[in-house]
């Protein structure tokens, strides 16, 4: 560690007013402590309120951005503490607000040729009257952590179409995304390398809130029990996603790998640039398996933060 990096003030923000919230503080208060831990001077913001005077009298030399969800991941955050000159982690304004959008982001995967799923962007007012081929998936456009997405399976799950209508809170449209088979499949880019490739198993039909957040919920496999040519295809689509993507710090990529459709059975589904701090989560463990503890992760993108990203 650079002994410089051990004189500054840290600010920890987390929290904020999206659907993420509670995963967001669970990520910072982990970040926190393992910045107290190892003799920092930290003080976590919750991104409420007026946060901005809190974090102007705060006046840290640096922000660990342990935010997710709208405000966090989407360029906003990124976007205020550039105006205030505060250096911050992670990736930048543009790659955020790329990476969060799932229009944008399946436009630029299209356009470099990474094999995503089939989609449509609609109305969500005209949810009852698609027609679209089972299985299907529907998301919210700019969401993380899974929220808001439901699998369509079969025709008795079409019943469920005008109950998700009825509550949706994710904004006027929605996406359509086909449903892949098989299995969900996860590989992080850390200082431009690729990780190992991980296998999510889950009991539910996709790794949904509940087997991300939940203990128990979800069986991380390390390596991926997958054929040697999509793992290296996975970890090789990770790093240009991050690339292309214009990204910094660390990100994971999330795929699917229906193996009926053997070498073009690979389909990413989207770059997450604020990857989950918390307990449960994926980064800290697969690069535990490269010897990298979660303190060392968590000064290294310390060591990575500026401004103008």
């Amino acid at each position: 560690m650079n002994n410089s990096l051990l004189n500054k003030h840290i600010a920890v923000l987390m929290g904020g007013n999206s659907s993420e919230r509670e995963v967001s503080l669970a990520s910072g208060k982990n970040v926190l402590n393992a910045l107290v831990d190892s003799g920092f001077k930290v003080t976590g913001i919750d991104c409420t309120g007026d946060f901005v005077s809190h974090l102007r009298v705060v006046n840290p030399d640096i922000c660990f951005n342990a935010l997710h969800g709208q405000g966090g991941e989407d360029g906003v955050i990124q976007s205020l503490l550039e105006q205030e000159k505060i250096p911050y982690t992670h990736s930048g304004v543009k790659s955020s607000i790329l990476a969060m959008n799932k229009l944008y982001s399946k436009n630029l995967f299209i356009k470099n040729n990474i094999n995503t799923p089939g989609y449509q962007i609609i109305k969500i007012n005209k949810l009852l009257e698609i027609e679209y081929n089972l299985p299907f998936v529907i998301k919210p456009i700019n969401e993380g952590s899974s929220k808001g997405v439901y699998a369509i399976l079969s025709e008795s799950d079409k019943s469920n179409l005008i109950n998700i209508q009825d509550s949706w809170i994710y904004g006027d449209e929605v996406l359509i995304e086909d449903y892949i088979k098989g299995k969900e499949i996860t590989c992080s880019v850390y200082e431009g390398e690729a990780t190992e490739v991980m296998e999510v198993v889950t009991k539910n039909s996709f790794y949904d809130y509940e087997a991300k957040y939940t203990n128990g919920g979800s069986q991380h496999i390390v390596p991926a029990e997958i054929p040697s040519p999509i793992y290296k295809l996975a970890q090789k689509i990770s790093q240009k996603a991050h690339k292309i993507f214009g990204c910094k710090g660390v990100t994971r990529s999330d795929f699917r790998f229906n193996q009926d459709l053997g070498s073009e059975g690979l389909f990413i589904l989207e770059i997450n640039t604020q990857p989950g701090m918390t307990p449960t989560s994926l980064v800290p463990e697969l690069l535990g398996k490269n010897g990298i503890t979660y303190c060392d992760l968590v000064i290294s993108l310390l060591e990575d933060a500026s401004c103008n990203r």
